[in-house]
């Protein structure tokens, strides 16, 4: 069962081949036996979570059924669930027991899915390798010694250690699919506005979006269908009419155009990532796409603009957190001030704090005209670099990261070399563009590959058709951290 697909777990639960109950028991037993190895949980909760498996057991034996009834699912530590403590990886909020479900969370509830258990991530959603985490790092089931991604690194890992069918995330500047690469599974940002962000703790609005993590496209096709719906609460919410996000993925790749990206296979590309990614482009082309080289001249300067707008937009979401009105307050302290001051100096990590202060830089009075406004002038320039592109491909395509996954602490102390990891995938973010990584493949020391593919606004069904075509072709998506591949 651990290795079955979303549907067909839902098949064997319909069948009454196994109860809820009995298959969320079988992942929280190998959730609670791998953690202490793999730190991909920040909150298990056995008698929550098999209440909710045994109400969903009573829903389908009362012919009520859903595609995901039944089926357990971790979520990102970031998405508020009502009685769940919700920390977001952070000290300022380790004892917050949250008094309302997010809307990601509402729409799994009405699925009928299981909880399974909250996962650990970089504080704040603000890492490239889940190193930032006030619960610790994640590990790698690769390679224990590695990095998992971040910052959705415990989600990723737990979908690749089979601690979980399914698991949600979130991504600012590719916390999904960087992770997703590294850690050999599947992972879809889809268009902003998509998936709501009520209660989903922000980190910075205007980049933001919810998604999931998953083995295969197919799942993830599943998965978005639950998840994308309009919600008033979310001023960003699109309101359109629904779209089965499987409907189309058996659909011919024929004729359908490729676009590769210059600027993604130069300086920087590790060269056993682009063997394997050059492998999956040939296995696109068998398949029937046609394959077309385009240019995105702007991608070097989506670090810097990213670097802006991202803590000048943290800085004021998190001004929140002053130990006043919820969260972590420190125990000792002369005045108000005092207070706010150690509240948030001895809550806070020290990337938060790093990115917090960048962000109230860049927004002072003589330094906004300057950075912030320059920074939103390139966001439109990379917007319009990728529209250009799409009126000559129909999905982009290229690496997730530069890199297979790195060693825990070889990046810590150069935030630079940090923040490069997201060089492909940042751009997606700034435009609000779709995109979605998935195996490809393995690099140095055995490490998995990612293969982006990127798309047109709204164009997650023909992305998942891609990449679920490429994945009938290949067993990347199927092979699992003790080097077997799974049927």
């Amino acid at each position: 069962m651990i290795n079955a697909s979303l549907t067909e777990l839902a098949a064997a639960l319909a069948g009454k081949k196994i109860s809820s109950a009995e298959l969320t028991g079988l992942f929280l037993e190998r959730a609670q036996a791998a953690n202490p190895r793999l730190n991909c949980f920040i909150t298990l909760d056995p008698e929550r979570t098999l209440a909710q498996a045994r109400a969903a057991d009573a829903r389908l034996a009362a012919g009520k059924g859903a595609p995901l009834t039944g089926i357990p699912v971790a979520h990102k530590d970031i998405f508020c669930a009502s009685g769940w403590l919700t920390t977001c990886g952070s000290r300022m909020l380790s004892n917050f027991v949250s008094p309302y479900d997010a809307h990601v969370i509402e729409r799994f509830n009405a699925a009928g899915a299981v909880i399974l258990g909250k996962t650990n991530m970089d504080e704040f959603a603000m890492g490239s390798s889940n190193e930032n985490s006030y619960y610790g790092p994640v590990r790698n089931p690769w390679d224990a010694g590695a990095v998992p991604g971040g910052s959705s690194g415990g989600s990723a890992a737990a979908v690749a250690a089979r601690l979980t069918p399914a698991a949600t995330g979130t991504d600012t500047g590719g916390s999904i699919r960087q992770p997703a690469a590294l850690c050999g599974v599947s992972g879809i940002k889809p268009t902003y506005g998509l998936v709501s962000r009520y209660g989903m703790i922000a980190y910075a609005s205007s980049l933001d979006q919810g998604g999931p993590i998953a083995r295969s496209a197919a799942d993830l096709a599943v998965l978005l269908n639950a998840m994308v719906g309009f919600d008033a609460r979310d001023s960003t919410s699109l309101e359109r009419a629904p779209e089965d996000c499987t409907r189309a993925l058996e659909h011919s790749l024929d004729g359908l155009r490729i676009g590769l990206p210059r600027e993604f296979f130069g300086e920087g590309l590790s060269a056993d990532v682009a063997r394997a990614v050059d492998e999956a482009i040939a296995s696109l082309r068998t398949l029937g796409c046609r394959v077309v080289e385009v240019s995105l001249p702007n991608t070097r300067l989506s670090i810097p603009a990213y670097y802006v707008l991202a803590p000048a937009e943290a800085s004021s979401n998190l001004a929140r957190y002053d130990g006043v009105r919820y969260g972590y307050r420190t125990a000792q302290y002369d005045d108000l001030l005092d207070m706010y001051m150690k509240s948030r100096a001895e809550g806070f990590g020290a990337e938060v704090r790093r990115r917090i202060l960048m962000g109230t830089y860049v927004l002072s009075h003589g330094y906004y005209d300057a950075y912030y406004l320059q920074a939103q002038k390139i966001r439109r320039l990379i917007a319009r670099d990728f529209a250009a592109a799409f009126e000559r491909c129909d999905l982009i395509a290229g690496p997730t990261s530069p890199s297979v996954a790195f060693n825990l602490g070889a990046r810590a102390q150069d935030p630079v070399q940090m923040y490069l990891s997201d060089i492909y995938t940042i751009g997606v973010n700034l435009a609000g563009l779709p995109g979605l990584s998935i195996p490809c493949g393995f690099g140095e020391g055995g490490r998995p590959v990612g293969l982006q593919l990127i798309g047109n606004y709204f164009g997650e069904s023909r992305m998942l058709n891609a990449a679920h075509r490429y994945q009938q072709a290949t067993d990347w998506h199927l092979r699992q951290p003790d080097g077997e591949a799974r049927p």
